[in-house]
């Protein structure tokens, strides 16, 4: 009985570990605090894909009195919670894929910036520009200013055994 637990534990610090390393990269200050905007982004690089509603629910839970920050302290059990429980489901692999390989007519393996904005803020206004930018800067390999979709769809995907 004792293994489940340790396995348990070793799953619960390995989550820990992968939120604050996700936190601490939009931490520009070093104070264990972030911008509430960039909460979107850090729970989209975490692989999950909240509805706007699910994501404005989080923030209030986790927002330091209406201050627009968010301590780690109350960020990490909330999303710790949100992803052993799966409340927020990633997308299947291969769902993601075909949606890339589709925008992707001329099958380059890569999309730029602007043709994913377009796709996403025109084909229906699922996002607005700023939650744009910010799924972007998520995305966007920087040196060559181009999304190469198939490396960046093991981030977005979670290991369903997990």
């Amino acid at each position: 009985m004792a293994d489940n637990n340790h396995s348990a534990e070793i799953i619960v610090s390995d989550v820990h570990k992968r939120i604050k390393a996700a936190f601490e990269a939009f931490d520009y200050e070093s104070n264990n605090t972030v911008d509430v905007r960039e909460i979107g982004t850090i729970i989209y690089s975490l692989g999950c894909f909240p509805t706007q509603t699910d994501l404005h629910d989080f923030i209030a839970q986790v927002e330091e009195d209406h201050t627009g920050y968010i301590h780690l302290d109350k960020f990490q059990p909330a999303m710790t919670k949100v992803l052993l429980e799966h409340k927020f489901p990633p997308i299947p692999e291969d769902l993601l894929l075909q949606a890339f390989e589709v925008l992707d007519k001329e099958k380059k393996g890569y999309l730029e910036p602007e043709e994913l904005t377009k796709y996403m803020t025109q084909e229906g206004e699922l996002f607005t520009q700023e939650e744009m930018d910010e799924m972007l800067t998520a995305l966007t390999d920087h040196d060559k200013n181009l999304i190469y979709y198939k490396d960046i769809i093991s981030q977005l995907t979670i290991d369903p055994d997990l």
